[in-house]
């Protein structure tokens, strides 16, 4: 891990320092060390093409815990998610640098089957995506590939998914209808449903409810609020309040760099940055 800025440097604005290019130390909380955690960030560094994105990322995200990763448009945070997974490797011009390790297993290393990595993960997008099929076909999708035919099985595994994401109450005579039927929210915790579907280890959540609407926004964060203890759950928010209610820990991102990371309540509350201050009481961002 970096070592623990404590303050900054009164000569030049740390942001300042940042943009022509100097390398600054993460302000890491000592609480966040102490955690138990499910993935290990370890100086992480990618590139498209010759423009770097993300520099000497390094972070543990805490086990059954909700960890925010919040920060401007364009400061990398849904590229490190999205590094979780590996899904930049589907860019041809992305390089990367470091290491990324689920339950004490690389992520990044030459022999990983990404396949069989991203079974132990569940991703869900800024737009719900359910697949043009019955509501549980989608549910039940991810074991139709791994190629799970037992109907009682699929029935169970569909019933547990969608009570786990709170949904079964509204679609339980609904199952055989399209999944394209159901209201933009609903859509989305199915999504979330099928995420959940082979019991992932990890939930990565790229700004789940910028879609949706006040009401729907606060079934999804009930959901996260639930599912919590169950799942490790990573998401990325733009949305401050969203934050500070649903997340154990966040993580404050800034230009491709972790600037500060911490219990949310001390992010939100007594930052050790300025920087971090300014930017979760709106003041820059």
């Amino acid at each position: 891990m970096d070592a623990q800025l404590t303050a900054v440097d009164d000569e030049q604005d740390l942001l300042q320092r940042i943009t022509n290019g100097e390398v600054v130390p993460s302000a890491i909380h000592t609480e966040v060390e102490k955690e138990g955690h499910i993935l290990r960030v370890e100086d992480f560094k990618l590139w498209y093409g010759d423009k770097q994105a993300l520099f000497d990322i390094s972070m543990n995200v805490a086990d059954k815990q909700v960890t925010s990763l919040i920060g401007p448009s364009g400061c990398g945070k849904s590229t490190l998610l999205r590094c979780v997974n590996r899904m930049n490797d589907l860019i041809d011009s992305v390089r990367i640098e470091g290491d990324m390790k689920l339950s004490g297993d690389t992520i990044y290393g030459p022999t990983v089957d990404v396949i069989e990595l991203r079974k132990r993960m569940g991703m869900v997008f800024q737009k719900p995506n359910p697949f043009p099929m019955s509501i549980f076909e989608n549910v039940i999708y991810p074991l139709r590939i791994d190629g799970v035919r037992n109907r009682q099985v699929l029935e169970e595994v569909c019933e547990r998914s969608l009570r786990g994401s709170a949904l079964w109450d509204e679609a339980k005579d609904r199952l055989h209808e399209s999944a394209l039927s159901l209201s933009g929210g609903q859509q989305q915790r199915l999504c979330i449903a099928r995420a959940i579907a082979s019991e992932p280890e990890v939930l990565l959540l790229d700004e789940p409810c910028s879609a949706l609407d006040p009401i729907a926004t606060g079934k999804i964060e009930d959901l996260i609020d639930q599912l919590r203890g169950e799942y490790s759950i990573l998401i990325v928010t733009h949305n401050m309040q969203q934050a500070s209610r649903i997340s154990d820990y966040t993580a404050f991102m800034y230009l491709g760099r972790l600037l500060e990371y911490g219990p949310t309540s001390s992010i939100f509350t007594r930052p050790i940055l300025k920087e971090t201050e300014a930017y979760v009481t709106g003041r820059f961002g």
